[in-house]
């Protein structure tokens, strides 16, 4: 029986039970615990370093009040890049093709940003989805518009990452396919495309790694908004 394309996004199972949990912990068993000496190793120090720069990047445009969401969002963006580069390898799973994890991670954090800035101020909150200097025959359009394109922002976030690894992975497995469907028929052919696939296979790295930056980078965006 031939199998679909989509079956390597399905959730694996063992004995009924579905394996997407231990997907999700194993990110966190794989980074180094950070030890109480003075002088760390170098992995430790390249970690500490990497999570640094990120959280300051991350937070330069943000007010003080969105400073503490810098655990939240840095927490997440790691979570995200390993999840993703781990379903890169071999005989693995990548959660993160799953539309309802993705829209499950969004919602919460994209509502958390709405809630905080509608109790901080509620004013500026609700000015947003009312342009400066409307027509007043074009106010109840604008508002309507507004209103969708704001509830429209989780599920975008969870779309776009969705989309995105899926797009590659499927990418990478018909070009690996055609490699060695070619390999005893045309060998010259064979080797041009696992070429590509090496080519692909390094973008889509890149693509684990930025897909998961844009999520959280847009996340404080939504948070600046309301902060």
């Amino acid at each position: 029986m031939t199998l679909s394309f989509f079956d390597q996004f399905m959730s694996p199972t063992l004995f009924g039970i579905p394996l997407i949990a231990l997907a999700l912990f194993l990110p966190w068993i794989l980074f180094p615990t950070p030890s109480s000496r003075w002088l760390n190793n170098r992995l430790l120090g390249l970690q500490s370093w990497s999570i640094n720069r990120f959280t300051q990047q991350l937070l330069l445009p943000l007010n003080l009040g969105g400073h503490k969401w810098a655990v939240i969002l840095t927490s997440l963006m790691l979570f995200l890049i390993t999840i993703n580069m781990l379903g890169l390898l071999p005989y693995t799973y990548t959660p993160t093709t799953q539309l309802s994890l993705n829209l499950g991670l969004a919602v919460p954090l994209w509502l958390a940003t709405v809630i905080i800035g509608l109790r901080n101020q509620p004013t500026a909150a609700l000015g947003h989805l009312l342009p400066e200097g409307t027509p007043v025959p074009l106010i109840p359009i604008l508002i309507i518009i507004e209103t969708i394109s704001l509830f429209i922002r989780p599920l975008a976030l969870g779309v776009r990452l969705t989309a995105n690894l899926t797009a590659g992975h499927l990418l990478i497995q018909l070009i690996a396919t055609a490699a060695f469907v070619l390999l005893p028929i045309m060998p010259s052919v064979a080797i041009a495309t696992s070429a590509i696939l090496f080519l692909l296979t390094l973008l889509e790295v890149a693509v684990a790694m930025i897909q998961a930056y844009v999520f959280v980078l847009l996340l404080s965006l939504y948070l600046q908004e309301n902060v």
